[in-house]
C-alpha cells in the first residue's frame, strides 16, 4: 500500500508541472505558428490579387508594425503594346500580426515606362 500511495502522491506533485509546460508548449505553439517576413509577403501578394483579380508583380516596401505588417505592392491595372506603356498601381496594403488582410487601397497609378519625377537641387 505505501507504494501504491507514493506513486498517487508523486502524480499529484508532477501535475501542476506537467500543467505548466502543456500550457508553455501551447504558448510557443502559437508563437511558432505566426509567419515569418516571406510568409507574410505570400500571403499578402495571393490576398491581394484575390480581391482585386490583378496580379501582383512585385512588393516595393515592407515593415512590421505595431499592429501587424504594411506593405506596397505593384500590380499591372493594365497591361498595353509596348509594355513600357501598361498601366501599373501602387497597392498599399495592411495586414494584421497573423499575416490576414484587413486594408488595402490604391496609393498611384502610373504607366511602366515612367521612373519617379525627382526634384532638382537648386533648379
Amino acid at each position: 500500500m505505501a507504494n501504491t500511495r507514493d506513486t498517487e502522491n508523486s502524480k499529484s506533485s508532477q501535475e501542476p508541472q506537467d500543467v505548466y509546460a502543456s500550457r508553455k508548449s501551447t504558448e510557443n505553439t502559437r508563437a511558432n505558428k505566426r509567419p515569418g517576413p516571406m510568409e507574410v509577403l505570400r500571403q499578402a501578394r495571393g490576398q491581394l490579387a484575390e480581391l482585386t483579380g490583378m496580379e501582383a508583380e512585385s512588393v516595393s516596401s515592407f515593415e512590421q508594425t505595431e499592429e501587424g505588417w504594411a506593405l506596397e505592392i505593384e500590380v499591372l491595372e493594365l497591361e498595353r503594346v509596348p509594355d513600357t506603356m501598361s498601366l501599373m498601381a501602387s497597392y498599399q496594403v495592411e495586414l494584421d500580426p497573423d499575416g490576414q488582410l484587413i486594408g488595402y487601397r490604391r496609393v498611384r497609378r502610373y504607366e511602366r515606362g515612367r521612373a519617379d519625377a525627382r526634384r532638382s537641387g537648386g533648379r
